[in-house]
């Protein structure tokens, strides 16, 4: 089943992250300034409180919108657990709708491995995080789950070309009470919920493609933070199971 927004993965790829809309009122826009400093800087403390971190755990529950041909509208589920280990591990396993596969990343190479099919890819990689989930998506079209958690620069990332901030109010996510903010760039929306407690921990985004009429949004829910795994560095790599055959990646055209 293709995936018709493609300015939606871009974001995706971009942000790394997504969730459901919220419709708000003209009146609520007008009042709002354009790009409120209350919001920018709640952002800001969650992207410098995730930067301090050396290692975390987090489950994300991932929902893409899509539109058959006839034009009904579908979830497409996936879900991931994610593990990072600074300065540069990274470990990932997918289950759902799109995908089956299990990421590795140890500093040094790189490894993609479906268990359905049995197979895997490995290759050498960039020394950085950065680097590597760049890589990984420019050159091999894979896309690391809350990619924007790991990158040095995830403020400016975030906030590249955007043109509106709002602080929504509060919420509450899996019982958590949460500060809510809209962004918008052209074409894109985004939102972000974040703890408003010690921990500003982001607990569910969204990604709108506001370019079209669809509107079709990509959701990640995020569960089960943990902020002090103490993961040893064989998480990170793959030992290849008994039976296990090894392909090359499919590199993407320039």
């Amino acid at each position: 089943m293709p995936i018709r927004s493609s300015r939606i993965i871009r974001a995706l790829l971009a942000l790394g992250a997504l969730a459901l809309a919220v419709t708000l009122s003209t009146d609520v826009r007008a009042q709002a300034p354009a790009v409120d400093p209350a919001a920018t800087k709640i952002l800001k403390r969650m992207t410098d409180y995730l930067g301090s971190l050396k290692e975390f755990k987090v489950h994300t529950q991932n929902t893409i919108e899509d539109l058959l041909a006839p034009g009904e509208r579908v979830d497409i589920d996936v879900s991931a657990s994610v593990t990072i280990k600074r300065p540069n591990m990274l470990h990932t396993d997918r289950t759902g709708d799109l995908v089956s596969q299990d990421f590795f990343y140890n500093g040094k190479t790189l490894t993609l491995y479906d268990p359905t099919k049995k197979v895997y890819a490995a290759e050498p990689a960039p020394p950085t995080l950065a680097g590597a989930i760049d890589y990984a998506r420019n050159t091999l079209g894979l896309v690391v789950p809350a990619a924007d958690l790991v990158f040095p620069n995830a403020y400016e990332l975030l906030m590249q070309d955007v043109t509106s901030a709002q602080v929504i109010g509060k919420s509450m996510i899996n019982g958590v009470r949460c500060d809510h903010l809209l962004f918008r760039r052209p074409g894109v929306d985004f939102q972000v919920w974040i703890s408003d407690g010690k921990q500003p921990l982001p607990r569910k985004y969204v990604v709108t493609d506001s370019g079209t009429a669809e509107l079709l949004s990509v959701t990640m829910v995020m569960s089960d933070w943990n902020t002090a795994p103490k993961v040893s560095d064989a998480t990170f790599n793959f030992v290849p199971p008994k039976g296990t055959q090894s392909i090359p990646f499919m590199h993407l055209v320039p």
